[in-house]
């Protein structure tokens, strides 16, 4: 029997850790150093993760605001939609640089994971202003499209997709549907890409933690713990205390806790799969038929949610980048911090709904800022599990929003107790 994907991850980084700490920086195979072979094949996995960034951020938004427009009221109804989205994904991102900054789990007196790269990591942040802010803004308008897409300049490239997919709700007959069917097909195919990418990640795993344990020793493992703590006290926040007030106060549900017994079902496949795409049809059915939202509202919100709103992965990226700073001794001012807010709200929306997406917009946030991409490599210690904890918050953000918009367009009957 074969054995699943965050078993074999698992196996990795045990393995990985082992072969790290025997052979250190100085070991050999054949006259090979074991870290020169480490460093190829975690460089392999990132420059395959760097590959798809592109097409699939695109494809997702393009079509996902497509999907949208293909419905009843897209006006209204996608006005509401987004502007949760937006809000809710917000709040996650505050709540993540709050409790980043009050425990700081990179600050130690460790090493730095790259030592040499510690002085250029510094040069790179050195002197933000709030006019680094505004240049952000900037560039969300790129000059030229192709350019930006070769030089991984996301924002603008985002900023482009949804003027793109908001447009094509426009066109009319066979042209409207060569275009949806291109873009769906573009999207489908990075999908399957991403898959099979992350069939490597195993491998992937292996090179970037038994390169880091073979620098650094166990010396990072005790802020790595602490990190583990902080996402996961934040990623509980947003889920058991802002997502209550907000059905109770925005939503006016009387009892928001019979939502969870409502999403149980999709809640438990989202932990299990690490995936908001794999958990659409759960998440649908739940909604529909135990909580009681229409299928008009559900089919509008639920699939642009599985595109767009990713309050727990946006909260993770923001922590990861501040931790990753942290950890080589970075101050990050409040300009740079605001500009990791930004990228991180916006990256989120373009995160496919599968396990370990996230590392992708981790690694656009580290380079925009000035880290290294490579230090995600410590994150994937911990990784799967706080995969498995954000997709679900990203699951009940997506729900709780349906219901607030089924009540504000004056559905009735949700979330009574016969439907469950």
């Amino acid at each position: 029997m074969k054995l699943a994907l965050h078993w074999q991850i698992l196996i990795a980084l045990a393995f990985a850790v082992v072969m790290g700490s025997i052979t250190g920086t100085e070991g050999t195979i054949m006259g090979i150093h074991w870290l020169a072979i480490y460093t190829f094949i975690g460089t392999l996995f990132l420059n395959a993760l760097k590959m798809i960034v592109v097409p699939l951020v695109v494809s997702a938004i393009i079509t996902g605001i497509a999907n949208v427009g293909s419905q009843g009221g897209f006006g209204r109804l996608g006005g509401k939609t987004l502007l949760y989205y937006v809000a809710t994904s917000f709040i996650a991102i505050m709540i993540g640089l709050v409790l980043v900054n009050v425990i700081q789990p990179g600050v130690s007196d460790a090493p730095a994971p790259v030592i040499e790269a510690n002085e250029k990591v510094s040069q790179a942040v050195e002197g933000k202003s709030a006019g680094d802010v505004v240049d952000v803004f900037l560039r969300m308008i790129p000059t030229n499209i192709v350019d930006a897409a070769a030089s991984g300049q996301m924002l603008g490239l985002i900023f482009f997709s949804l003027l793109f997919g908001f447009f094509m709700t426009k066109l009319k007959g066979d042209i409207k549907q060569t275009m949806d069917n291109f873009w769906q097909g573009v999207f489908d195919v990075m999908m399957m890409i991403t898959e099979v990418i992350m069939k490597f990640a195993p491998l992937g795993v292996f090179g970037l933690v038994a390169a880091s344990v073979a620098k650094t020793g166990f010396d990072q493992f005790g802020n790595l713990a602490l990190f583990f703590v902080t996402v996961t006290a934040a990623l509980a926040i947003h889920l058991l205390v802002v997502m209550p007030l907000i059905l109770r106060f925005v939503g006016g549900v009387k009892n928001p806790w019979l939502h969870y017994q409502a999403m149980a079902p999709a809640l438990l496949t989202a932990f299990s799969t690490s995936s908001s795409s794999s958990t659409l049809p759960v998440t649908l059915r739940s909604l529909e038929h135990r909580a009681g939202v229409s299928n008009r509202v559900s089919s509008f919100v639920l699939p642009l949610g599985a595109t767009v709103n990713m309050d727990g992965t946006a909260l993770y990226e923001c922590v990861a980048a501040i931790f990753i700073a942290q950890l080589f001794g970075v101050e990050l001012d409040f300009a740079t911090q605001v500009l990791i807010v930004v990228i991180a709200l916006t990256t989120s929306i373009g995160v496919a709904g599968i396990p370990s997406a996230s590392l992708v917009a981790i690694s656009i946030i580290l380079v925009a800022v000035g880290l290294p991409a490579e230090a995600i490599g410590l994150l994937l210690v911990v990784d799967r599990l706080l995969d498995m904890m954000r997709t679900t918050v990203n699951i009940f953000s997506d729900s709780v929003g349906a219901v607030i918009i089924a009540k504000s367009e004056g559905e009735q009957d949700i979330l009574v107790s016969k439907h469950f």
